[in-house]
């Protein structure tokens, strides 16, 4: 199956939206491995440890488990374990056996998203971790959520670097025929682990999805600039504009409404894939109604991209060995990124990032 590749460990993954950890116990799968995410009482920082008691390997993310302050008690046995992983309490014993202990994970928390690596931890730098300041900038209104794929994640890259299919899979909310219609252009920065694609849409019809929240009728131009920085981040910077308006040449853009569309790619393990996605608008920050029309829209069309992938994974997995699949130019993103992340899983080499 040509989707189905080795993850890249010595990476970055977004492991929750940050308003998902809190002073409860929150399970989640990153690469295959079970972990179980809290924030400590004392400072409120994220604490990511392996979610497996060393006793009977009960999970700690599974009630009865809780907190206890900064400790994490299992719900099986009650052996506690601190933030670094250290089994400090073991009921009915005085000394906790040395070996007692569980995998403490390196965490990151960047523009309300929590980061989480689960390679080398003396590789873990939290400089790398690629940026999307939006989602928490005093200038956006953002919204957002997660839906889990029963897809490997290469399909989810290559879905969101061929926005063609918006035409087809999405006609009725963002898709119109100019998608499909108007050429690409495609840059790949390899050695940053960066691909770049974008279509810039002259003369275009208006989508429903901006129509009815931008209240623009008639013709527009739209643009579309993708930024994916493997293996997990991808930013989509969105522009609507009527046609024929411009940016000032000293680059403001008063009359456009400006979306920056974010989604964290990170595999939960093969053919599983979370999708946490996030819709900012720098336009009608105020106005609620139009908040929650682009939350229901937008987690519409997310979830036909669930339906979409889920069919594929499956049909994928009932093609006869020798299956060639046939690529155009629509591709050539989807293509360049699959190379990234096959390079990365190969070597263990890290992208810079765009952290700084």
């Amino acid at each position: 199956m040509p989707h189905a590749t080795a993850f890249a460990r010595n990476q970055w993954y977004v492991a929750a939206h940050a308003h998902e950890v809190g002073r409860e116990v929150l399970g989640r799968t990153v690469l295959g491995e079970p972990l179980v995410l809290y924030r400590a009482e004392r400072d409120g920082r994220p604490v990511v440890l392996y979610d497996r008691c060393v006793h009977r390997r009960f999970p700690l993310s599974a009630a009865p488990s809780r907190l206890d302050g900064d400790r994490i008690v299992c719900g099986y046995h009650g052996f506690t374990y601190d933030t670094t992983g250290t089994c400090v309490q073991v009921p009915g014993r005085r000394r906790v056996p040395r070996t007692a202990r569980v995998a403490s994970y390196p965490v990151a928390e960047r523009d309300s998203l929590v980061w989480v690596w689960i390679g080398d931890p003396a590789r873990a730098d939290p400089d790398t971790v690629p940026r999307a300041r939006h989602l928490d900038s005093p200038g956006w209104v953002t919204v957002r959520g997660m839906e889990v794929i029963d897809a490997d994640h290469g399909l989810l890259v290559d879905n969101l670097l061929d926005l063609s299919h918006e035409t087809y899979l999405h006609g009725g909310y963002i898709g119109t025929p100019e998608v499909a219609g108007t050429p690409i252009t495609t840059e790949v920065d390899e050695a940053a682990g960066v691909v770049r694609v974008s279509r810039h849409m002259d003369d275009a019809e208006c989508p429903p999805f901006y129509a009815k929240s931008t209240g623009v009728r008639g013709r527009i131009d739209r643009w579309q600039d993708i930024e994916y920085h493997a293996p997990c981040l991808y930013l989509l910077h969105s522009r609507v504009a009527p046609t024929g308006v411009v940016p000032a040449p000293d680059g403001g853009d008063p009359r456009a409404f400006h979306t920056e569309i974010t989604y964290a790619i990170t595999p939960s393990d093969h053919g599983r894939v979370y999708d946490f996605w996030a819709v900012s608008r720098d336009w009608a920050r105020e106005d609620a109604e139009i908040t929650e029309f682009l939350r229901h829209n937008n987690h519409t069309v997310v979830l036909q991209d669930v339906d979409a992938l889920n069919l594929l994974q499956r049909a994928l997995g009932c093609e006869r060995d020798g299956f060639q699949e046939l690529s155009v130019g629509i591709d050539a993103g989807g293509l360049a990124a699959r190379r990234i992340l096959a390079r990365l899983a190969e070597e263990g080499d890290s992208p810079r990032g765009n952290g700084s």
